[in-house]
């Protein structure tokens, strides 16, 4: 290296800048969670698609709600499993608004399986993005319908016995099978390549919804270190290699490509 070589200072270079539609403030959610990382990659593909002054979102009740506090988007609040519903009735009155659901599996795969499976069955062009992190987060860690055989959680704390309690139903796959569902995908936070799918996958499931083509939905496996028990980083390694083997990411139904019959 040369002397004018050690002189030379190099310009900054921006790296990375925040989507503006993240809102710049600390986050309530627990150390690991995995909402922070779905609020920043639906702030991104919104901002990138310029679909933010016209999109209103609907937040049940979970850690889900928390989502109006951090997206810089036109919110409603819906009662407990009841988004879509909300969602419909806004769509109906509001036909150019770009609509999204925000639920959790506790909200989305329990209390609210009517409504997400009648606004799915309907084909309403609603963007579902449904956070899987197989608990109860807000209300004390108790068993959800996605929660795996033999987790423990507050409401089976020597695990889940599928005798009793039934298996985890995979939801994703289970509204796939409906004609109105025009997309379908589960992504994760597992790791940055795939929170890089993720966001693809919500990339397509808005275009689908922009195209008048019907209802998607994206699963998103994420974590709950709280109610896991564990660390953040015990958590994602969990994410990894326990939960993704039984809730595999990818495209489960894209009814939108010329391949699959248009």
């Amino acid at each position: 290296m040369t002397v004018d070589e050690l002189t030379v200072e190099e310009e900054p270079r921006i790296l990375y800048q925040p989507p503006e539609l993240l809102a710049d403030r600390s986050t309530s959610y627990c150390p690991g969670c995995g909402h922070g990382v779905v609020h920043r990659l639906v702030a991104e593909v919104l901002g990138e698609l310029g679909l933010g002054p016209r999109t209103i979102a609907v937040a049940p009740v979970g850690c889900a709600v928390f989502a109006y506090d951090y997206l810089e988007l036109d919110f409603v609040e819906a009662p407990h499993g009841r988004a879509p519903a909300v969602a419909t009735g806004i769509r109906r009155v509001m036909p150019d608004a770009f609509v999204l659901t925000y639920q959790g599996d506790g909200d989305l795969a329990a209390i609210g399986t009517g409504e997400i499976v009648h606004a799915a069955a309907r084909g309403e062009r609603i963007t579902a993005v449904f956070v899987n992190n197989g608990i109860y987060g807000m209300t004390g860690g108790q068993m959800a319908p996605t929660t795996l055989v033999g987790q423990k959680t507050t409401s089976c704390p020597t695990g889940r016995d599928p005798a009793f309690t039934g298996a985890p139903i995979p939801m994703t796959e289970m509204l796939a099978v409906l004609p109105g569902v025009a997309y379908a995908a589960r992504g994760s936070v597992a790791d940055a390549s795939s929170i890089g799918k993720t966001k693809q996958y919500l990339r397509k499931a808005c275009q689908v919804q922009l195209a008048g083509a019907g209802f998607a939905i994206v699963e998103v496996l994420s974590t709950c270190p709280v109610g896991w028990g564990l660390t953040p980083v015990e958590s994602v390694e969990r994410l990894r290699d326990v939960v993704a083997p039984v809730y595999p990411p990818g495209v489960i139904v894209d009814r939108t490509s010329a391949t699959r019959g248009g």
